[in-house]
């Protein structure tokens, strides 16, 4: 009987611990969960600022970082759209080449000339418009589309 009382004890005791440590990992969790709110406030605070909501209540010195970290922004997001323009401008060349190649190559299967007009592709060549003609038929239809 001594002995199922000692365990119960043990057992009452280390349950007790068990309690505590969830009870310590609890508040811990709480804190973290409000120092992240405080964060997200934080960021949306920020966010607002940077797309002109709530300027109000800013200082001249917080506009002026605001300004100066939206130019930083803009000029970032304009070179990489400038080396997005190379890049496909240059894979463009590359594969203006590589018809022109299998142009001549089909050309002197077939045994047929090469005619009038075509140019010759060489590797910094100013961008010439390909065909003599560049219309280009678009059509603007505004309301709902018609079954054809």
């Amino acid at each position: 009987m001594q002995e199922t009382i000692e365990r119960y004890r043990r057992h009452n005791r280390s349950s007790q611990t068990v309690n505590r440590s969830d009870e310590q990992n609890m508040q811990h969790l709480k804190q973290e969960t409000a120092n992240l709110m405080k964060k997200i406030d934080l960021l949306e605070a920020s966010k607002r600022k940077l797309l002109g909501e709530g300027l109000g209540s800013c200082s001249l010195e917080e506009l002026q970082q605001i300004e100066q970290q939206l130019e930083r922004s803009v000029s970032n997001v304009r070179a990489r759209k400038n080396q997005v323009y190379k890049d496909q401008i240059e894979q463009l060349k590359e594969k203006e080449r590589s018809l022109y190649a299998e142009n001549v190559r089909l050309c002197e299967q077939y045994g047929i000339q090469q005619q009038p007009g075509t140019k010759d592709v060489r590797e910094n060549q100013p961008y010439e418009e390909s065909s003599p003609s560049s219309e280009v038929e678009t059509e603007l239809f505004i309301g709902l589309p018609r079954s054809s």
